[in-house]
């Protein structure tokens, strides 16, 4: 298994995996995962094994601490440097659960965020998956005011320590 950028081609294998992993109300549209490939593609990474994607990461690199609602609707443009990474989405194929890829795809984008300046990275999750993040380092800071999907969501942060 490898992690890479995101090419425009995984589109179809990404889009199965986020209608796997999420329901409709909560998955984002073939649309939005185009404009996020296009957009933030420094910051969107898949593993892969050959030509078979096994998960995915992606979020913008903003001034916000959080993420809001309306980024949903409109995907921002990552910051060259600095600001807090956000994570919209990590998601891991059905057929690779269980092997620590989503812990791989957050270890790389927290390096690849600490290379260009940012000063934390945090999500937005519902409550089921808090000890997963909290595995990963992150902090639970609450509930978001996130509506996303008619659901309650938390925001979990990772700030870095030197």
């Amino acid at each position: 298994m490898e992690i890479t950028p995101v090419k425009m081609t995984d589109l179809p294998q990404i889009m199965a995996i986020e209608k796997s992993g999420f329901s409709k109300a909560e998955a984002g549209s073939e649309a939005a995962y185009r404009e996020r490939i296009e957009k933030l593609a420094d910051t969107f990474l898949v593993a892969r094994d050959g030509a078979v994607v096994l998960g995915f990461i992606v979020g913008p690199a903003v001034g916000a601490r959080y993420i809001e609602d309306a980024m949903f609707a409109t995907t921002p443009t990552n910051l060259p440097r600095g600001g807090h990474q956000l994570v919209f989405t990590l998601a891991v194929s059905p057929l690779a659960r269980h092997q620590q890829i989503g812990s791989q795809l957050l270890t790389a984008l927290a390096e690849n965020a600490q290379a260009h300046g940012r000063t934390s990275m945090a999500l937005t999750c519902l409550e089921r998956l808090i000890p997963f993040y909290e595995r990963n380092g992150f902090v639970n800071q609450g509930v978001a005011a996130s509506e996303h999907a008619g659901e309650t969501w938390y925001n979990l942060e990772k700030v870095w320590t030197d």
